[in-house]
């Protein structure tokens, strides 16, 4: 056995710059007082953690002439001990709208610093994305936020998908979502209506090409994919096949919620099988004793690309609210394991 240090998964396994971004698996939208409040008050007494961030809706949840107040309420959610986690972000109006720059302002100049992204949405190009992660950072910059807001973009356009690649490129981006109505709807009816919705998003050829142009550019760039809603929020078996789609197939890491019942469902879906997780805790560990040189498992051999793929499979399952086993949670989360300790301490 190695008398050095013994190196985490991310010491030992990536660079600098190698690490893509991580987020939770679900984005819940929310666009009225009520179940904006309502989110909040489930995102912080699920879990010691945020199981899923929730997004504040300026864009389709403002009555018109309305949009100020609603900028002004999202602003003091923001700001309140109900967003715990610090997990709870925004969708403005797309940058050509009159309200882009008054949005900015008001959530910038009262939540900069507690707002954990800002979803643009209607992007049309590459170009048009950089003009509005340019905005938002000089926004903060304005307001005194030094940090830099990460930017989450929809992809519902022609334009967007066509220059997916490079706006998952962008450096302000952390993630992209595909928005399925609005694609469909740019079709102008040469995609069925059966395509908006439940398993025929998954059927149609334009739509599925759109959802793997998005994964892949994504995944290229170190960024999250984020897939669509879907609207029948009272079906949850329905729901759980198009995550387990979304996620198995498709190559996506975040699904949109819009209903609190969606939630659990995505995460399951979402989450490793309990087997998956058990293997790979076993790999890992043996890895780091190994000083994560090849090592063998169950007759097969374990390398660093390996090893990175099990990483993955734990992080999903922390990420998904999964139990992971004692000695993998003081090895490789050890605020898990504090926090494990002192449930068992105070029970």
């Amino acid at each position: 056995m190695s008398s050095r240090p013994r190196l985490h998964p991310l010491q030992a396994l990536y660079g600098a710059h190698e690490r893509a971004a991580g987020l939770p698996v679900v984005d819940h939208y929310a666009g009225v007082e009520a179940r904006m409040r309502k989110a909040l008050e489930l995102q912080g007494s699920m879990a010691d953690d945020a199981l899923f961030d929730v997004t504040l809706d300026l864009e389709d949840g403002a009555p018109v002439g309305g949009e100020a107040e609603q900028a002004q309420l999202v602003a003091e959610l923001v700001m309140s001990p109900a967003n715990r986690f610090g997990r709870v972000g925004a969708r403005i109006h797309p940058l050509h709208h009159a309200c882009f720059r008054p949005d900015l302002e008001t959530l910038i100049g009262r939540a900069g610093e507690r707002l954990a992204y800002v979803m643009v949405p209607k992007v049309r190009n590459a170009a048009e994305l950089a003009d509005a992660a340019a905005l938002i950072r000089r926004t903060c910059l304005a307001h005194g936020v030094s940090r830099r807001l990460p930017v989450h973009a929809l992809v519902e356009t022609h334009g967007a998908l066509h220059e997916v690649f490079a706006l998952a490129a962008l450096p302000a981006v952390e993630s992209l979502s595909f928005g399925l109505m609005d694609f469909v709807s740019a079709h102008h009816g040469a995609i069925p209506a059966p395509a908006m919705a439940g398993i025929g998003q998954f059927r149609h050829p334009l739509v599925q090409r759109a959802k793997l142009e998005i994964a892949a550019a994504c995944h290229a760039a170190g960024k999250v994919a984020s897939h669509c809603v879907v609207t029948e929020f009272k079906d949850e078996r329905l729901l759980a096949d198009a995550a387990r789609q979304a996620a198995r197939e498709l190559g996506f890491a975040r699904m949109w919620s819009i209903h609190p019942n969606q939630i659990r469902p995505i995460l399951a879906a979402f989450a490793p099988d309990p087997d998956e997780v058990e293997i790979a805790g076993e790999i890992l560990l043996t890895a780091q004793e190994a000083d994560w040189g090849p090592t063998a498992h169950r007759g097969a051999l374990q390398d660093r690309a390996s090893y990175r793929y099990h990483w993955h499979v734990l992080e999903r399952a922390s990420r998904t609210g999964r139990v992971l086993p004692e000695p993998v949670r003081a090895a490789f989360f050890p605020r898990l394991a504090r926090a494990a300790a002192g449930a068992a301490a105070g029970a």
